[in-house]
């Protein structure tokens, strides 16, 4: 029974905030949803990852072990994906991206964050931020084709996170106005993350809805099985090895949806797979969070 209250107090703030975006938008009140991305994006997400690593408590060695295993992670989950494509006969631009990417960043971050404290949410923001890198190069290839790779060049949240992990490494920490102010711009990364991903899912049109599910499942346990798997190979263990479990089990993520509408890739699909595969991580996620949290 306690085991069950620790995991509803970890994820019921981050479903409630959800749902409250989620309401808002269906009640009619005005969301501008790209105006709230570009600023969670572009200042606030940025300052909360260079703020939550160099205050992390996270060892070089353990640091370089979960950027590997990410890595690892997601080009399995990639080669998986495109098996399921394949297998299925389903467009490849329209599907590859979405089975592959999970939202790492408004889920992931969060329940790491009440999961582990704010050493679970620097280990999440590793993960984060080798997705991002990976989404904005072999990423934007799967949705759009030929791309050009030095684009993420322009993404503040690689340099957030090159300029944290330095910070980190050698133990540099900025002058205490200037983290206090990032400290401040970073908070409202969480909570803008949370209430764009409820208003994004308020917005969507699924369609194909028992197809969206069956492959958000089997997205799913290709993610576990991943995670578990190039953790333990690597040589992760404890808090490390619970978050880059807890990341590889994220849903779909709404920037697929965003990706696949500015190409015209079949967005209804990614729609449907956000939709049905977000509906199964409220199951999912408080179950596999269950047997991560220690004790």
């Amino acid at each position: 029974m306690n085991l069950a209250f620790a995991v509803l107090e970890i994820t019921a703030p981050v479903f409630v905030l959800g749902l409250a975006g989620f309401v808002w938008v269906r009640r009619g009140f005005d969301y501008p949803t790209q105006f709230v991305t570009r600023l969670a994006m572009t200042l606030a997400v940025p300052c909360l990852i260079f703020t939550a690593l160099i205050n992390a408590d996270i060892e070089p060695s353990a640091l370089a072990a979960l950027s590997l295993a990410a890595g690892l992670c997601y080009a399995i989950a990639t080669a998986a994906a495109f098996a399921i494509v394949r297998l299925f006969r389903l467009n490849m631009q329209a599907y590859l991206a979405p089975l592959t990417f999970g939202n790492t960043g408004n889920l992931g971050l969060p329940l790491a964050l009440f999961a582990f404290g704010d050493t679970g949410l620097g280990l999440a923001i590793v993960v984060f931020a080798v997705m991002a890198i990976i989404m904005f190069t072999v990423g934007l290839w799967m949705v759009a084709g030929v791309q050009n790779p030095l684009r993420v060049l322009k993404e503040p949240i690689l340099w957030a996170s090159i300029l944290g992990v330095l910070a980190l490494v050698v133990g540099w920490q900025p002058p205490t106005v200037a983290l206090n102010a990032l400290t401040l711009i970073g908070q409202m990364g969480i909570p803008l993350m949370l209430l764009t991903l409820g208003a994004a899912v308020a917005r969507l049109k699924p369609a194909r809805v028992v197809t969206a599910f069956g492959l958000s499942a089997i997205k799913l346990s290709v993610g576990l099985s991943a995670g578990i798997g190039v953790g333990l190979a690597v040589g992760l263990s404890g808090v490390p090895l619970a978050v880059l479990i807890l990341q590889m089990a994220t849903p779909v993520g709404v920037t697929s949806y965003l990706m696949a509408e500015r190409y015209q890739t079949d967005p209804d699909a990614s729609a449907s797979l956000v939709v049905t595969s977000t509906l199964l991580a409220i199951v999912a996620l408080p179950i596999t969070l269950s047997f991560l949290l220690p004790g």
